[in-house]
């Protein structure tokens, strides 16, 4: 069949709408007719990583729809089910098996690599491959090709345009506090970045109680935002990388954050981060840019301090969609705010709103 898909034809390109052709879904695959997809800075970051043989390229991860055909081999979805959509994993591998599914052993492959395992592509245009299935899904689309491991399905009276940044950005922020950190009362975080991921990050840490919550951020708007969620902000406009620091440490009570999530990835404000820290605290750097950091080697060795990552933030999308929005139904995880619309033909305006600041979270809709 044919569908409309924002393409991106070269390495760093603009995206393009066009006409494709899209496969039937084979056995262990879903069509899903997407309504609304949220725009993520992997899918700005990734026209520029990808090689020049990988374009022509259809990016979109936090895809949300109604399901038009199944796969014979497929089970639990059912046409007619809406579903949020999110990344892929084999659920096969040990990592999988032991739950770590953001950690699959074919992760590379099932979401990034533009094609089936087999090599081939679920688009062509003109008989020539379209590159595509990122994240097992493609959704920057008016029809996608997904499976059954990253299709959640949800309440059908669920408003598919608010839900689409659940299949990334939310869970990717609020899994690193809930799955990844597990804050206390007792315990303080700071948030570097107050955009989607780190306002997720925000809410789930004040849902969960934590004792002080902070957003670190240059935009006056994201910090009003942070605040309503109930995080202290700190605006760093004009400031020194010192007197971030101080400042932080000042409004955790002198010793530090117990715990500190980047979402920026530029690298002096991991630094900065990371200098914050109280003794003993960890750092999880969540932000996909550049191609190394550079640490204070002294601070981190004296203060037993540690740094990590996190991919999605560990977050099964099958149990962390679900338990985010039911927080969300219960008033906990209010986020709808942060969602501005676009019509799909509108997408490079989205682009260029996000990354000057003007919006938190666009999601494009058909």
């Amino acid at each position: 069949m044919r569908t409309t898909v924002a393409m991106v034809t070269r390495q760093g390109g603009d995206f393009e709408l066009a006409e494709v052709d899209i496969d039937d879904p084979r056995d262990d695959e879903v069509l899903v007719r997407i309504v609304a997809t949220g725009l993520c800075h992997t899918d700005l970051t990734m026209r520029h990583f990808l090689p020049d043989e990988m374009f022509p390229n259809v990016f979109g991860h936090e895809g949300t729809g109604v399901v038009e055909a199944v796969g014979p081999a497929v089970e639990g979805i059912a046409v007619g089910d809406h579903v949020v959509l999110s990344f892929r994993s084999c659920r096969e591998c040990g990592p999988c098996r032991q739950g770590d599914v953001g950690y699959c052993e074919q992760s590379l492959l099932l979401n990034y690599m533009g094609m089936r395992a087999d090599g081939s592509t679920t688009m062509s245009l003109d008989g020539s491959p379209v590159f595509g299935s990122f994240f097992g899904q493609s959704s920057l689309a008016r029809h996608a090709i997904a499976h059954a491991d990253n299709c959640v399905v949800v309440d059908p009276e669920l408003d598919l345009t608010l839900a689409a940044p659940y299949g990334c950005g939310f869970q990717t922020g609020a899994g690193t506090v809930l799955n990844v950190l597990s804050p206390g009362a007792q315990d303080s975080l700071a948030v570097y970045g107050a955009g989607a991921v780190g306002l997720a990050a925000v809410a789930a840490a004040v849902a969960e109680g934590v004792g002080t919550v902070l957003a670190v951020d240059l935009a006056a708007g994201r910090l009003a935002e942070a605040e309503r969620l109930g995080a202290t902000p700190v605006d760093a406009t004009g400031l020194e990388p010192a007197e971030v620091v101080a400042r932080v440490k000042e409004l955790t009570g002198g010793a530090g954050s117990t715990y500190a999530i980047d979402t920026t990835a530029v690298p002096a404000v991991v630094k900065q981060a990371q200098q914050a820290l109280a003794p003993r605290g960890t750092l999880v750097a969540l932000g996909l840019g550049p191609e190394e950091y550079q640490l204070d080697a002294i601070d981190l060795l004296q203060g037993g301090k540690r740094v990590m990552s996190s991919i999605e933030g560990d977050s099964d999308p099958l149990e962390m969609v679900p338990r985010l929005l039911a927080l969300r139904d219960a008033g906990r995880f209010d986020l709808d705010g942060l969602v501005t619309t676009y019509p799909f033909e509108k997408i490079n305006d989205a682009v260029a709103d996000v990354l000057a600041g003007r919006v938190v979270k666009p999601v494009l809709v058909w």
